[in-house]
């Protein structure tokens, strides 16, 4: 590799914004034919150094050379046209449009000055094809899961005969079959001899695909190592600057009793709780200081679960109990009125508002369960928000900041915040670490286990096997939008159970109210 010269030099790369040196003299390099990781914590830079290589902003310092040439784009549209693609964690589509439209908007075909719509449609068909996606392109894009509007996303960047593809986190909303196909997809893009920039948290994908890994921290680079040459546990050392122990420390600390938090009265029953076309009638107990988790691969109902318990979506079988009442739960301000909070796994679209501030985002939630013509006011505002920053460690701690130009992992500690400021007795947490890095996942986990500690119910929903196991006294698992199964965590319960649960599909042991 050594003897090719890069496609892609960045060189002392400085970018600063209000109160923060986001990047500080970095270098980075990528070659033909590779898959080049960039690793680092949230906050770390690395959403910065692709906003600045593909000119959503510009340098303060520093040079970028495409081909050996010195390039400054004013705009991804811009980088694009000259062979560099990205592809967002959050999708940046048009739900709105069709399938093939997202594909080709901007560039669709043309016969005598009008758009060829068969063309495109059967463009966009091909182009779905080589990821092994079949779908109807003449569809709106909105009517897709969130993992089909990513490989919608990849297939539209890998169209435009990118020279350089940019992946941030295009993992996050796949399950196991899919990331299996994107990587496949993505070793064959590299022996075309395209150049791969691939961000993502789950170590395991960094080992089974990159080449090469280039660590930041704080804005600054660390190194650039050879995949081979760099452990694992080395390499979160150097992401975070210190020894990985927290998430061991977790385990220890956790002390789940589940026979402990059955003892007392129920907080919130589901009895037989349903929605056509949505999620099959289930039973599920939650108790005061229980932290239930749910498993289940994506696009099982864990998520749909979720929206009826905090009246998102509404229910049409079944009942809610709280506090051993039947209630009807209408809407999500009805739900906080009863103490239940949810944090969404889409952030971006209904979560935050990231034209506010933090501030304004926090806030959120009290004053729309006070109404809006009883504003909270101004002096209480910056009592509560300062002494949820302080807790929760959001950096960097400016209230007034917009929530937009936050890392991933801080912006889901203002979402946590926005809630936790309403003194929820059920938090409903729904991927809340997901797409974010080892050191904030580390610190949301030990807030989950403190507000059990403290008497606070959670309803814990994640793709992590791992994160469920070390966090919930109880594991409820879905499949197929049905509830199959409940187990105790106790010593016996492992990953392997739970899987084998998801697999099977049977109803087992516990399924009826505990």
């Amino acid at each position: 590799m050594s003897q090719r010269h890069p496609v892609l030099t960045m060189t002392a790369i400085s970018k600063h914004f209000p109160g923060v040196r986001a990047l500080d003299g970095v270098d980075f390099r990528l070659f033909p034919g590779e898959v080049h990781a960039l690793m680092g914590e949230n906050g770390a830079g690395k959403s910065t150094l692709i906003k600045v290589l593909t000119g959503v902003y510009g340098t303060d310092a520093g040079t970028i050379t495409l081909d050996g040439t010195q390039v400054s784009f004013t705009g991804p549209m811009q980088a694009a046209a000259a062979g560099v693609s990205t592809v967002y964690q959050e999708v940046n589509l048009c739900t709105n449009l069709s399938v093939a439209e997202n594909i080709f908007i901007g560039r669709e075909p043309r016969r005598g000055g009008a758009i060829n719509w068969r063309q495109m449609r059967r463009q966009a068909q091909e182009a779905l094809a080589r990821l092994d996606l079949h779908i109807d392109v003449s569809e709106l894009l909105g009517s897709y899961s969130l993992a089909v509007q990513q490989m919608v996303a990849i297939a539209r960047a890998v169209d435009v005969q990118a020279r350089v593809l940019i992946l941030d986190e295009p993992t996050s909303s796949l399950d196991a079959d899919e990331v299996a196909q994107l990587l496949r997809i993505m070793r064959q893009l590299r022996d075309q001899g395209i150049a791969i920039l691939f961000v993502t948290h789950f170590l395991d994908q960094v080992y089974g695909i990159a080449d090469r890994i280039t660590v930041l921290r704080n804005g600054r680079l660390v190194g650039e190592y050879l995949t081979a040459d760099l452990p694992q546990l080395a390499l979160v050392e150097k992401m975070i600057g210190k020894e990985l122990d927290a998430l061991e420390q977790l385990d220890s600390e956790a002390g789940k009793d589940p026979a402990r938090v059955a003892e007392g009265s129920p907080l919130v029953e589901a009895d037989g709780l349903g929605r056509s076309g949505a999620v099959a009638p289930f039973s599920l107990t939650i108790h005061a200081g229980e932290v239930v988790g749910m498993a289940g691969l994506l696009g099982s109902g864990r998520t749909e679960v979720a929206r009826l318990f905090f009246g998102a979506d509404r229910a049409d079988k079944g009942q809610l109990v709280v506090d051993g009442k039947p209630t009807t739960i209408r809407n999500p301000i009805a739900a906080i009125d009863r103490d239940i909070a949810f944090c969404s796994e889409n952030r971006r679209t209904e979560g935050l508002i990231g034209e506010l501030s933090v501030r304004e985002n926090i806030i959120l939630a009290m004053q729309a369960a006070r109404g809006w013509l009883r504003p909270v006011p101004r002096r209480k505002q910056d009592e509560l928000v300062q002494r949820w920053i302080e807790a929760l460690s959001i950096r960097p701690a400016d209230p007034e900041r917009p929530v937009r130009n936050l890392s991933g992992g801080n912006q889901q500690k203002v979402l946590l915040a926005r809630w936790l400021i309403t003194e929820p007795r059920l938090l409903i947490l729904d991927e809340p670490t997901r797409g974010i890095d080892i050191g904030a996942k580390t610190e949301i986990q030990r807030l989950v286990a403190q507000l059990s500690d403290g008497g606070m119910a959670v309803l814990f929903i994640s793709a992590e096997l791992e994160e469920v196991l070390r966090l919930s006294h109880k594991v409820a698992v879905m499949r197929d939008r049905q509830l199959v199964a409940q187990l105790t965590n106790d010593e016996s319960l492992d990953a392997d159970r739970v899987m084998r649960a998801i697999a099977s599909g049977a109803r087992q042991e516990g399924l009826e109210k505990a």
